[in-house]
Order: structure tokens, then C-alpha cells, then sequence
């Protein structure tokens, strides 16, 4: 059942399943909470209360926001956990990795632990020399040409590129929804303007976080010309100890939807060391 919190500038739709410790669920942009449809059932039946969340500008989620950064990210996720009676475990996809970043470092007394899938946490040097790669390629112009000309039909082709390989047997369904969504009112223009922000804000904030971080990364990731070295730079600015990566081989940008079972394997380990 979907519920709805109001904050500053507009209301947030999540839905709460399970008892137990309290997880948060933040989905990547372009997305909604749907994106966990695999890992929150998991997460239930291994005595957590799970809360999937779906972004501002996103899902049920309202539109007009007058920030899509991270760090407003952060805030939405912030209230959240307050709402629902934290600290919680943060689980943040793609840029949301960056926003459950930030709000460790804010309110760490409302968080327990980290999960960054496929996190846009720094900001990125990118080269020329990136650009000899036909994967990081690819993806990187569908991105571009995204925001820039708020195609949907350009995300659909970077969604195709960031599953490599094996797809959920869901997958031509899903795209018809995430197509269906960003075709509502407010939804594209969501889009465009999270894609032209940079995670400089997230990046200032790893050293402050004091909890511990689990980076789950996919070796075929498109997002990144190296996603192991992207991965091992994140554990790198965090405090030291604080961070763990995890690769999952053959997964693009959402390894928790291409295999969530491998994705898991890293997860529930993790979560179980930090309840204990």
C-alpha cells in the first residue's frame, strides 16, 4: 500500500513491509521503487522492515521540486527515516548512492549502515582517452542526449545498455512502465535535471561518514570506463575500515535487478554483521 510523507516542496510515496530492522530503499534516477521489486521481498523474509521509497519527481511521488540534488535527496531520506521511527540501513542505486552518502554524514544518529549499488558518489575525471571504450561510450551518449534533448526514447536505449548480457524476465515490461512514467507531466524534466547534476556534493561528504559501507559494483557497469577502480576510489575516501566492495561479475549498472541472488549473497551477509 503506498503511503505518502509530506516535506518541504512536495511528498514523497513509499511502502513499509515487514518487521524487524528498519531498511530503506532509494531506486537510481529514471526509476521508481519498483526497482527493488527483487531484493525487498528477500529483505522481508530475512527479518527486515523494509521501506522502498520512490524519488521526488518520481513514481508517486510529486513534481515540481525546486532541487534535485543529492543533497535534497538526502533531506527527503532524512524525514523519512524520522518518519518511520529509525536509524535505519540505507540502500541507495545510482545517484540515490550518493544521497544515502550525504545522509550519513548528516544524521548518522539515524543511520546504521551504508548499501551503495552502483553509486554516483564522486565526481567523475572524465578523459578523453575514456571515450575509446565502445561500452562507457555508448552509454555515455545516450545519457548526454537524455538530458539534453529530455528524450525518452534515448533513456530506453541507455537502460538496454546498462543490462549487459542477462536481463530479468520482466525487463520489456518494465521499460514499457518507465516509459509510461516519464511520459506523465513533470516526470521527464525530473529526469533531465538530475542527469545534468554532478556528485560533488556526495564526493565532499564520504570522509564524514562513520558507518560502515558496503559498495556493490558490477564488472560490466557501462557508467564507468573501470567500475572496479571506481569502487575501490569510493572505499578510498572513506574513512579507513568503513568501506567493503563487492563486484558482481556480469552485471551492468542495476546488479540488484539482474542478480539479485548474487546481489543478496553480498547484502544479507553484511546487514547481518552490522545487526550482530
Amino acid at each position: 500500500m503506498t503511503e505518502f510523507l509530506n516535506v518541504d516542496g512536495g511528498t514523497i510515496a513509499y511502502e513499509v513491509t515487514g518487521t524487524g530492522p528498519l531498511v530503506v530503499l532509494a531506486h537510481g534516477m529514471g526509476d521508481s521503487r519498483q526497482a527493488y521489486r527483487f531484493l525487498a521481498p528477500a529483505l522481508v523474509d530475512a527479518g527486515y522492515r523494509v521501506a522502498a521509497m520512490d524519488l521526488r519527481g518520481h513514481g508517486e511521488s510529486s513534481v515540481g521540486w525546486p532541487s534535485y540534488t543529492r543533497t535534497a535527496l538526502a533531506g527527503d531520506l532524512i524525514a523519512l527515516v524520522r518518519h518511520l521511527g529509525g536509524p535505519a540501513v540505507l540502500v541507495g542505486h545510482s545517484i540515490a548512492g550518493g544521497a544515502v552518502t550525504i545522509a550519513a554524514a548528516q544524521a548518522p544518529e539515524l543511520v546504521t549502515a551504508l548499501v551503495e549499488l552502483g553509486p554516483f558518489t564522486r565526481k567523475q575525471d572524465i578523459k578523453l582517452g575514456d571515450f575509446r571504450s565502445a561500452t562507457y561510450r555508448r552509454g555515455s551518449m545516450h545519457l548526454m542526449a537524455m538530458a539534453l534533448l529530455g528524450s525518452s526514447r534515448q533513456w530506453i536505449k541507455y537502460l538496454i545498455a546498462a543490462y549487459p548480457g542477462v536481463k530479468p524476465a520482466d525487463f520489456d515490461a518494465r521499460l514499457d512502465q518507465i516509459t509510461a512514467m516519464l511520459r506523465e507531466p513533470g516526470r521527464m524534466k525530473a529526469l533531465q535535471k538530475m542527469g545534468m547534476i554532478a556528485p560533488t556534493d556526495a564526493g565532499a561528504q564520504l570522509p564524514n561518514v562513520t558507518r560502515p559501507t558496503l559498495i556493490v559494483q558490477g564488472s560490466l557497469d557501462p557508467d564507468w570506463v573501470s567500475p572496479q577502480a571506481e569502487g575501490e576510489a569510493i572505499v578510498a575516501a572513506l574513512p579507513a575500515g568503513l568501506g567493503h566492495l563487492v563486484m558482481i561479475d556480469g552485471a551492468g549498472h542495476y546488479p540488484h535487478v539482474q542478480f539479485p541472488e548474487q546481489s543478496l549473497g553480498a547484502i544479507l551477509p553484511f546487514l547481518a554483521g552490522v545487526r550482530a
